[in-house]
């Protein structure tokens, strides 16, 4: 016999001696970049198993516990049995230690707490800094720098212009100082060119994006996070010497087509590299720091600041005045009052005022059905097809603006911007940013006051200078495009405009004037705060309704905290000022608060299983898909609750197992059970659809035999009713035989209990129904002749007696009790039995009741649900027939009449009991638990088809090529190169097809095309049909052409056609309604495409594809398209 002590030294020895084996194993292992893998990572794990040695005695104990728990449930054991589930439980530890990224046992691994001390003692903490900054460093950056010295990854969550890039610079002060290297890492290609520039003399910086590789060797890299992701993939070198990898801008993971690259990054990233996160404030910092540290095996140091290093106040802007409605946080429900008022009494005189009403808040109050129709509206007005349709979209897309009606003339809003502009240049608020939802808005409210001039001689020089010296780099032609012109002349006035539709060289001399302070007035789309660190005065908002590709809805606190953090310049400002424009209503309150007050959205999963993602996986041995899956962010709550579930999982299976002893031979029990089960689910609205229904009521008349509910748990009784409810009495009075005595057609004692119990069990319903199948024709007469009462009851009740060797019970009983209506009915003495309480009466009842019960008959039959109860719900009918055929069947079971059916029944629930708790444990602990996997399985088949994998998911010369399409969809540009579509094309043909990959665009003018380009667009949009139905096929969420027009847009085919061919960028803008903005974003893209397929051609052995590709490349790469960004070549 083992003692505990004893026990708990063997367990440890055995453990101590597998965490040896596995050590010595690994020593012999080459390392791979993904050591943060499950078993790559036993080593470190192992070491840091054994240095935490102390703990062991706690972890005994807690296993003592665990077993002396275990003896409560499962009574006393042996020794040995106490052995083995110590073991399994820290055999189950040591597995989660191993293989468990997101099963560790620890609580949480986001850490946040006091920095009181770091910052008393930081010069102590930290007397060796690696970089010195000339200005007193904030408390969060404090924390956070103490942190990176120790060598331990931190999230930073501050508002805009906080200071957050300090973190960031230190961690490349800190890789210099080691000799490592550091990867900084940005959603947007303009905030990697600008922290290019602003890193480049302090550090050793490189750049890497999509079209611009810049000193790749440098110590600090700056890249897109595709561009990390793909190096991980692929398994480069300078993996191996990264130190710190800062993901700056990190709520960018709700971005519903990109957020997804972000997951897969973390969760790639080797466990040696430490992780800086840099996010705006969001609500549950924590939680996806607890999902990171438990994902990579680390604790992730949370600290940061909801305080603004400049101040905002919130103010509404009506009728060429400022109301203050918010400051410090704090609604101001008086400033929203005097603008109300001011509202009222303008419109006191209108004709028809504050009707008609159809954007703005007005639709958010208007509920549902408005906001569809509004959204409808919009959705034929808003057609991007140039200036011509803008008067239609401002009735709708602004916001706070009525449909049509002169006051929403361009005129007037003229005259709206000319009343803020000069309330803000009078009051000191300029330079501003007044952000809208709409590239041709912004545009066309620049040009509304293009006779407003906000600039000073010296500062028309100053912009004169810059923009020759930017536009310099360009030929003549491009120098004059209409739209550089057009800029030009509107800077030069001190008015800006930036959205995604200029030219990247424009948009870059934008920015830059507007950081120097010359531009005034910026009028500007959404992506200038996030992609722009360049803060202003003030901010205005000329709308809060946007539609974000889906519908129109009001701007989110998040996206509003974004856009307002933009006001405040730290250093120039003690406040900022944000304004938000009314024209034809004032919001309500409760809109204003939650807008400005409001909670920002969380950060939330948008894992999303790609092909290009199985595949990379499935090339990579030392991490599958499904572990993959675990780790996404998505997965990571039911991940967590994985060890406590395994201990449960354990603790039932440890469980004896309980076995039901027949005495009538082989046991029926479970085959019982299960239709004792499945009858019960039937009971309730069977009784309650039944039972009580109106037609039932005219059957429940003196004479008609029932089953009545038992008040104490014995057998349900039958009886019949004497008397219908009355006047005087509310209630059924009912006579019914008590089983409490035995008769000589009464089934045996034990039989009734067990009977009694059974139905006991059934909650309400008809529990029990005849076993024989015999018709009763007859009619029951009595001997002695009714006779006429007053209708008065003598009897107290209830009232009970015996009768023929049986006693039965007179009682009051309502419809509720009824569990059965029979299908006969008796005659009754009812003056007898009530007013006389004859003796005669009661035994004639008594007998014909018994003659119903007699060749083991129960309860007669019940009443037919279509014929006699009328029921029209075939549903219920059906329901009906099935739960009374089951009882039929029941009461055919040998088990129907065992003496130890009430035992057997409730062991069996327990038993059933169990092993679907024990089969819903092993569910979660499985795979197959996890959200994605039947997509998984759909994906996997869907790449069989078509060759990419072979049957042992082994990735084929296809599937190898559908690796390197990262900028188109991967199935298609595959299928379309493995189908050899651009063979007959000319490499200007090839690229101008290839754009259908990179084009986003919806809407656009319809391109012209040459008969051969026709026929290979058709070619490439039938491949695209065909593989969308296969993916439907396959159970995938696909409908063949919503996934060809995702994935292909041949709105710019003419215009690349051109393009290549050698014609002017002034005259290929002419050809297409697109902005310049979007053709050079598109034509860029489509270079890196054309580098894709040229790979992909190297892969297939194409050599006449792959000179096919550099000869396109070529031909599109040259003049304004791919002019040098300023911010990289400086001005």
């Amino acid at each position: 016999m083992f003692t505990r002590t004893k026990v708990h030294s063997i367990a440890h020895q055995l453990k101590s001696c597998l965490c040896l084996a596995f050590s010595w194993c690994l020593q012999s292992e080459l390392s791979v970049q993904f050591d943060d893998l499950f078993r790559k990572a036993w080593e470190e794990d192992v070491a840091e198993f054994e240095k935490d040695g102390h703990s062991t005695e706690s972890d005994s104990v807690k296993s003592e516990a665990e077993a002396n728990q275990g003896d409560v449930l499962n009574g006393p054991d042996t020794g040995s049995s106490a052995l083995d589930e110590i073991l399994s439980v820290e055999a189950e530890r040591f597995d989660e230690k191993i293989y468990g990224g997101g099963q560790q046992q620890k609580e949480a691994w986001a850490v946040s707490g006091s920095s009181e001390e770091i910052v008393d003692k930081f010069h102590e903490l930290v007397p060796d800094m690696a970089i010195e900054f000339p200005f007193q460093l904030d408390t969060f950056q404090k924390e956070a720098i103490y942190y990176l010295e120790k060598g331990e990854s931190v999230f930073v969550a501050a508002h805009t212009s906080a200071g957050k890039t300090v973190v960031a610079e230190y961690a490349f002060a800190l890789s210099s100082k080691h000799c490592t290297r550091a990867v900084y890492t940005a959603p947007i290609k303009t905030i990697s060119n600008q922290k290019y520039r602003d890193f480049c003399g302090k550090f050793d910086v490189g750049l890497l994006t999509g079209d611009v590789s810049l000193r790749p060797e440098a110590s600090c890299l700056i890249m897109t996070t595709e561009i990390l992701r793909s190096m991980l993939y692929r398994g480069a070198d300078i993996i191996r010497d990264i130190e710190w990898v800062i993901f700056d801008e990190v709520h960018y993971v709700n971005d519903v087509e990109r957020g997804v690259v972000w997951e897969e990054v973390i969760i790639m990233l080797p466990r040696h590299i430490n992780i800086i996160l840099l996010s705006a404030t969001v609500p549950n910092t924590k939680e996806f720091a607890d999902w990171i540290g438990r994902t990579k095996q680390k604790e992730i140091h949370v600290t940061g600041t909801t305080k603004r290093p400049v101040p905002l106040e919130h103010c509404l802007f009506y009728s060429g005045e400022l109301y203050k409605i918010c400051e410090s946080e704090t609604f101001m429900s008086q400033g929203l009052k005097a603008a109300k008022d001011a509202y009222k009494k303008k419109n006191s005189n209108a004709v028809s005022g504050g009707t008609g009403s159809s954007s703005g808040f007005s639709a958010v109050q208007d509920g549902p059905r408005g906001q569809k129709r509004e959204i409808s509206n919009r959705g034929k007005q808003n057609k991007h097809s140039g200036p011509q349709n803008l008067g239609n979209y401002s009735g709708t897309g602004w916001g706070n603006q009525r449909t049509g009606g002169g006051q929403n003339s361009w005129g007037s809003r003229r005259s709206t911007w000319l009343l803020l502009i000069d309330k803000l240049s009078k009051k000191s608020l300029l330079p501003v940013v007044i952000f809208g939802f709409s590239k041709n808005q912004c545009d066309k409210s620049a040009d509304s006051i293009s006779g407003t001039d906000l600039t000073s001689s010296s500062e028309k020089s100053e912009i004169r200078v810059f923009c020759d010296k930017a536009f310099s780099r360009l030929k003549g032609s491009d120098r004059n495009l209409p739209q550089v012109v057009r800029v030009q002349s509107l800077l030069c006035r001190g008015i800006g405009i930036h959205h995604a539709g200029l030219l990247p060289i424009v948009k870059e001399v934008v920015e830059m004037l507007f950081c120097r302070g010359v531009i005034k007035v910026l009028f500007s789309t959404e992506t200038f705060a996030m992609g722009v660190n360049a803060p202003a005065r003030t901010v205005v908002f000329d709308t809060l309704r946007k539609f974000d590709g889906k519908e129109f809805r009001q701007v989110l606190p998040g996206e509003y905290t974004q856009m307002a953090g933009r006001a405040g310049r730290r250093g120039l400002d003690k406040i900022g000022t944000v304004i938000v424009m009314c024209r034809d209503e004032i919001p309500e309150e409760r809109d204003l608060k939650h807008i400005i007050t409001g909670t920002p959205t969380k950060l939330e999963s948008q894992f999303r299983l790609t092909y290009i993602m199985i595949l990379h996986l499935l090339r990579v041995e030392e991490l599958k898909v499904e572990d993959m899956l675990k780790r996404s962010f998505a997965e990571f709550h039911a991940q967590k609750k994985l060890p406590e579930q395994q201990q449960l999982l354990m603790r039932k299976l440890a469980q004896p197992k309980k076995t039901i002893e027949c005495i009538k031979g082989e046991p029926a029990i479970e085959e019982y059970y299960e239709m004792h089960a499945e009858a019960e689910e039937h009971d309730e609205q069977i009784s309650k659809a039944v039972m009580q229904s109106p037609v039932v009521q005219q059957f429940l008349i003196h004479g008609r035999v029932v089953v009545v509910k038992s008040q104490s748990a014995q057998d349900h009784l039958l009886g019949v009713v004497v008397k219908s409810p009355s006047a005087n009495n509310k209630q059924y009075i009912v006579l019914v035989l008590k089983p409490d005595e035995p008769s000589m057609t009464q089934t045996p004692s034990g039989s009734s209990n067990l009977q009694d119990k059974r139905s006991a069990d059934f909650h309400q319903g008809y529990v029990l129904l005849p076993k024989s199948k015999r018709g009763l024709e007859e009619d029951y007469r009595v001997s002695a002749v009714p006779r006429k009462g007053s209708g008065i009851i003598n009897i107290t009740l209830p009232y009970q007696g015996a009768a023929a060797g049986v006693s039965f019970e007179v009682r009051e009983t309502d419809n509720t009790e009824f569990l059965c209506i029979c299908n006969r009915r008796i005659k009754v003495d009812q003056v007898g039995l009530l007013e006389y309480g004859s003796n005669a009466a009661f035994s004639n009842t008594v007998q014909q009741l018994l003659k119903l019960k007699s060749n083991g008959n129960k309860y007669p039959p019940a009443l037919d649900p279509v014929k006699d109860l009328k029921l029209k719900d075939m549903d219920l009918v059906k329901t009906y027939y099935k739960w009374t055929h089951l009882l039929q069947k029941m009461s055919e079971n040998k088990c129907h009449e065992c003496i130890k059916l009430e035992e057997h029944i409730k062991l069996a629930r327990e038993i059933k009991k169990h092993k679907e708790e024990v089969n819903a444990l092993e569910f979660q602990l499985s795979n197959e638990a996890l959200q994605q996997m039947p997509e998984f399985q759909g994906r996997i088949d869907v790449l069989k088809e078509i060759g990419c994998i072979d049957e042992n998911l082994v990735v084929q010369l296809k599937g190898r090529v559908a690796c390197e399409m990262n900028s188109g969809e991967e199935l298609i540009c595959t299928e379309c190169l493995f189908e050899n579509q651009l063979d007959d094309l000319e490499p200007e043909e090839a690229v101008a097809l290839m754009s259908a990959f990179v084009f986003q665009q919806k809407n656009t003018s319809k391109p012209s095309l040459t008969s051969k380009l026709s026929q290979a667009k058709q070619r490439l949009y039938d491949t695209a049909i065909r593989l969308g139905k296969l993916q439907a096929e396959f159970k995938l969420q696909i409908t063949p052409e919503e996934y060809v027009q995702e994935n292909l847009k041949f709105g710019l085919v003419e215009v690349v056609y051109e393009w290549a061919k050698g014609t002017p960028f002034a005259d290929i803008c002419e050809l297409t309604d697109v902005p310049e903005g979007l053709i050079v974003r598109t034509i860029v893209r489509l270079d890196e495409t054309c580098r894709e397929f040229k790979t992909a051609a190297a892969i297939m052995g194409n050599s006449s594809l792959y000179k096919k590709m550099e000869s396109a490349s070529n031909a599109i790469k040259r003049d304004i398209v791919f002019a040098a960004s300023l911010y990289i070549t400086g001005v």
